[in-house]
């Protein structure tokens, strides 16, 4: 009597198939989701995005809690605001006089966007574990002192000259410096090694101190 033969079993895959089919779709269905989240959105929701991220910038140079957070969301749209206000600011009144020994527009530019690569670079010599886009970044948002310290010594300038509002303006002015010089360590001394950020802050004080001599000589 012949054995019975072993009956193979018998594999359906047409669940599976299926089920890959359905991650599929629902795979690309997901891209889809995303890449409309990105770029086909309206353009009023991007600026109102942007704007809220500028402003967020802004609020954590005064309010240094998260430092993390402007490092890795970086744009340069804060740092070219407060450059081109600045440049602005500095510039004399024509009407009275051409000449009045006031820095031009483009030398603001140069001397802002010269010192923070100045400043970068020697942080990355240095071992920093920053990108030069980040550097730049928390350095012209950290700016957002001095320009306001700019503001407030051009509002001193129309009321009439005396000495105690010299001092008055000269307070102003090394009030942004220090916060300037403050935020901006704060924010990038964690990202050096421990026995080199004393070289890596001294050009950061530098800089600013730079910027804030041409803002009180200028005003």
């Amino acid at each position: 009597m012949a054995s019975p033969r072993p009956v193979s079993p018998r594999f359906d895959h047409s669940d599976s198939d299926e089920d890959e089919e359905s991650q599929r779709v629902h795979g690309d269905h997901q891209v889809d989701e995303s890449h409309f989240d990105t770029i086909d959105e309206p353009v009023s929701q991007t600026l109102l995005r942007d704007l809220k991220s500028i402003g967020q910038k802004f609020l954590h140079v005064f309010y240094v809690k998260q430092k993390i957070s402007l490092l890795r969301n970086w744009d340069l749209w804060g740092p070219l605001i407060l450059c081109g206000a600045m440049a602005l600011l500095l510039q004399g009144n024509k009407a009275d006089n051409v000449n009045d020994g006031g820095p031009q527009f483009a030398e603001v530019f140069v001397i802002f966007w010269c010192g923070a690569g100045i400043v970068t670079i020697n942080s990355q010599l240095l071992g920093g574990r920053i990108s030069l886009f980040q550097s730049l970044c928390v350095l012209g948002y950290c700016m957002f002192p001095l320009v306001l310290a700019l503001i407030g010594c051009r509002i001193v300038l129309m009321l009439p000259h005396t000495s105690g509002l010299f001092v008055l303006r000269f307070c102003l002015v090394i009030l942004g410096f220090c916060w300037s010089t403050f935020a901006s360590t704060a924010f990038l001394a964690d990202t050096q090694l421990s026995d080199r950020k004393a070289l890596a802050i001294y050009p950061i004080f530098l800089f600013y101190f730079v910027m804030a001599w041409l803002v009180i000589s200028h005003t």
